[in-house]
């Protein structure tokens, strides 16, 4: 049910995505990520049109670590930071981390080598029920979405509402 997919400019990192439903300790699991006890990033998936996005943010996160240029404390932190249109890390975790009432969580791990215990440590740790990450679809608010992306009715004539989310964080950092 989960999916681990190796990133085309860095063959040598894997980025894995699992999706759970139903989850009933997400204030918990916020916590354990705030203190650094957990190995991931933790996300609301309610904010991605895609999994794709979480692809893309992941590449520039690993882009941005080589080349030390990070503007976030950690890997995963980049991560959450990266889906963000804006350059403000705070509201980039109020959007797209997870808060103590959600009770659906993507658990995102970017990995250099093949680390199946680190995905079997974090999936014990959440109380939920996993699910295909292909229904994160279902999952997300549109409108939200195209709110806090800006998208307008005419671009989405023109492309897709992914096609917008993808343009803005890959230009964020120029725009």
């Amino acid at each position: 049910m989960h999916v681990t997919q190796s990133l085309e400019l860095f063959p040598d990192h894997k980025v894995t995505q699992v999706l759970f439903r139903d989850v009933k300790n997400a204030a918990e699991l916020r916590q354990s990520a705030v203190e650094g006890k957990i190995n991931g990033a933790l996300i609301n998936p309610t904010m991605l049109v895609h999994p794709f996005q979480v692809l893309v943010a992941a590449n520039k996160a690993v882009h941005l670590d080589k080349i030390g240029k990070m503007k976030t404390r950690s890997l995963y932190s980049e991560v959450i930071f990266n889906l963000s249109p804006t350059n403000n890390i705070s509201e980039a975790f109020k959007r797209f981390g997870i808060s103590d009432g959600d009770d659906c969580v993507l658990v995102v791990l970017v990995q250099s080598t093949d680390e199946s215990q680190l995905l079997e440590e974090i999936t014990a740790k959440v109380d939920g029920r996993q699910v295909p990450v292909e229904e994160i679809s279902s999952l997300s608010d549109p409108a939200k979405i195209k709110k806090l992306y800006k998208v307008s009715p005419l671009e989405e004539k023109c492309g897709t509402l992914l096609d917008a989310v993808v343009c803005r964080m890959a230009t964020k950092d120029v725009m």
